[in-house]
């Protein structure tokens, strides 16, 4: 009946009903990126602890994304979508009945598993939705919904602080999931895999063949490092560092979320009409590395806020730059799989930076954490543009695995 149902909801509304599930379920995983460092450190959390507790969620994300892939590819997202979201409630409500630390790195592992299907299910639905010359755009309005979510979470997030305790806000913004029941339906149709067999080796195969896969990689850890690193560590560097309470930690979160939002469809616009996708990534990478190092000698809000507010777009830009790469580097059969490998380098980047450099944060203090990370970061960044002359340009390439959407020949642009 729900088949049915779905079957007959018309392209665009589908569409939006992706994007706003993918909104609310990042709006709940940004939420619980402030409650659970503050409810940590108020457990007695070490500095490293809390960035650990980021890095194991985003390490179980890497685990799932690629072999989530392959299900989406084999069985459609609707079923993988649906289980990941009750994962998720699952393991928010367990968070919020913790009464120590270290049962806090199971729930974060089953909330970052969830994450890593949520995120190859929606990527690889999306990619399927919309023809290769508009995927730019598409990824951006998918990142903007995204970004959204991680604006009206932590706001959210931060004003309950206001009335009622870290424990009950971690309990009560699980009701955002709500929002994620269209979407979840609407996805019945993207499966991309029919026949019975499926070799998880072609595919993989054919995208590390292609002359523009690893430079993207290493440009995807030199963004995700930096990102991680400062999303990890920022709630309790605010408090400490900047000296912020705990709501207007909420609020400068949300600040670099409206920023990260409203730059996301002009991004998409921008990376559709480039010739060259790498100087959009390293760009992206300086400015953002700049910034990173700047906040970490600042104090106070605004002086953040606007090192923030001027950063956060570029890095927009870089993080809409890669994800159509990837899309480009995907076949008609194979989408589930592209999208599940860049989501296995998205958390593993994620969760390494603050694995990484965590220690330096405890040991030396959060400018010098910030600093080494900045600086491996461009290094990294400047690795991936001294590969690009051949391949991190608009170019034609064979189609993978004989993609039936593109005979002949496909545009790989990046």
């Amino acid at each position: 009946m729900l088949g049915a149902v779905t079957s007959a909801v018309p392209e665009s509304r589908r569409m939006v009903f992706l994007y706003i599930a993918a909104g609310a379920v990042f709006a709940t995983i940004a939420a619980r990126g402030l409650t659970v460092p503050l409810y940590a450190h108020d457990l007695g959390a070490s500095r490293f602890a809390v960035g650990a507790l980021f890095s194991v969620a985003t390490i179980a994300a890497a685990i799932l994304s690629l072999p989530s892939g392959v299900l989406v590819d084999r069985f459609g997202a609707r079923t993988l979508l649906g289980i990941s979201l009750v994962l998720t409630a699952v393991s928010q409500v367990a968070t919020a009945l913790t009464p120590s630390v270290a049962p806090l790195f199971l729930w974060q592992i089953i909330g970052g598993l969830a994450a890593g299907a949520q995120q190859s299910a929606v990527f690889s639905a999306v990619t399927e939705s919309v023809p290769r010359g508009k995927l730019g755009r598409a990824m951006g309005w998918l990142t903007l919904s995204m970004q959204l979510g991680f604006t009206l979470g932590p706001a959210l997030a931060g004003l309950a602080l206001r009335w009622i305790d870290v424990r009950t806000d971690i309990a009560v913004t699980t009701a955002l999931l709500v929002f994620t029941i269209p979407g979840a339906l609407a996805t019945s149709r993207t499966r991309q895999q029919t026949g019975q067999g499926f070799s998880l080796r072609a595919p993989l195969r054919a995208l590390a063949k292609q002359a523009a896969f690893t430079p993207v990689v290493i440009g995807l850890i030199s963004v995700t490092l930096i990102w991680g690193t400062f999303g990890a560590f920022i709630p309790i560097f605010a408090r400490e560092g900047l000296g912020l309470q705990s709501a207007q930690v909420g609020y400068l979160l949300a600040l670099q979320a409206v920023f990260n939002a409203g730059s996301r469809p002009i991004a998409g616009r921008l990376v559709d009409r480039a010739r060259q996708r790498w100087p959009i990534v390293l760009t992206g990478v300086i400015v953002w590395s700049a910034a990173m190092v700047v906040i970490g000698h600042l104090s106070g809000f605004l002086a953040p806020a606007i090192v923030i507010a001027i950063g956060t777009p570029f890095m927009a830009a870089a993080f809409v730059a890669i994800g159509v790469v990837f899309g480009d580097l995907s076949s008609a059969s194979t989408r589930g799989v592209t999208m599940g490998i860049y989501g296995t380098v998205l958390f593993i980047g994620l969760s390494a930076g603050p694995l990484i450099f965590g220690p330096i944060v405890q040991g030396v203090g959060y400018a010098a954490g910030f600093t080494a990370c900045a600086a491996v970061s461009v290094i990294l960044g400047l690795v991936m543009a001294g590969m690009q002359a051949a391949p991190l340009r608009r170019r034609s390439a064979p189609a993978p695995l004989g993609d039936s959407e593109t005979p002949g020949a496909a545009t790989r642009q990046v």
